[in-house]
């Protein structure tokens, strides 16, 4: 016969509807530590943003030289300075060896360092990179020349854009979001426009012809 006096045993407190509640808990806890550590390796962004000054070579010997059109023949990763100026801009400004992240950081630099100044009215007057550099402005010629032969100097291929007018640089990069991506898996870079950011084209841009150099 059973005690009725007798008071049953309580449940240990890991047992029961408390270890549905510590399992989310934890559950909870791993998708915050794991989300922010994917989504830089998804997504690696520059730390840091180089002056022009910062990384440019105290002397640059520059010919007077240049084209009246864009060519392939231009984009130079191989020039000493145009190497030097990448790979600073690329260590001071990533933490990791992330082509997403160089390409970022060559992007913002150049945009953020390169003033916009027209050509002669008279023609087309294309600078070499490493003039463009020294001169610290040009228009988007000029800009998409520097910006492609940086990114060429870290090993980030890329082609030039041309559309009625203007003309930008895709940079090819297999790793970056889908959401950067236009087509396949090249981004646009626009450098000459101050308002765009990784991966984005001006609206004046969107329905226009376009040509691909590269």
């Amino acid at each position: 016969m059973e005690d009725d006096n007798l008071i049953p045993e309580e449940e240990p407190w890991y047992k029961g509807p408390m270890k549905y509640i510590l399992a989310l808990g934890l559950i909870f806890i791993l998708v915050l530590w794991l989300f922010p550590v994917y989504s830089v390796k998804l997504d690696p962004n520059p730390n840091v943003f180089p002056k022009l000054g910062e990384v440019l070579p105290d002397e640059v010997n520059v010919t007077e030289s240049h084209f009246n059109e864009i060519s392939l023949v231009m984009v130079n990763g191989n020039d000493e300075v145009i190497k030097e100026v990448a790979d600073k801009v690329v260590v001071r400004s990533c933490k990791e060896s992330s082509k997403v992240c160089h390409a970022k950081a060559l992007f913002y630099f150049v945009r953020d360092n390169f003033d916009y100044v027209s050509d002669p009215t008279a023609y087309e007057y294309v600078k070499s990179a490493r003039q463009s550099l020294v001169s610290g402005g040009g228009d988007c010629d000029d800009s998409s020349v520097l910006l492609a032969s940086l990114l060429d100097a870290v090993g980030v291929r890329s082609r030039f854009v041309f559309i009625p007018g203007h003309v930008y640089v895709q940079a090819y990069l297999p790793d970056a979001l889908n959401r950067y991506k236009e087509k396949g898996d090249y981004v646009n870079l626009d450098a000459a426009c101050s308002s765009c950011e990784f991966g984005e084209i001006s609206w004046k841009s969107f329905d226009k012809e376009k040509r691909i150099l590269g």
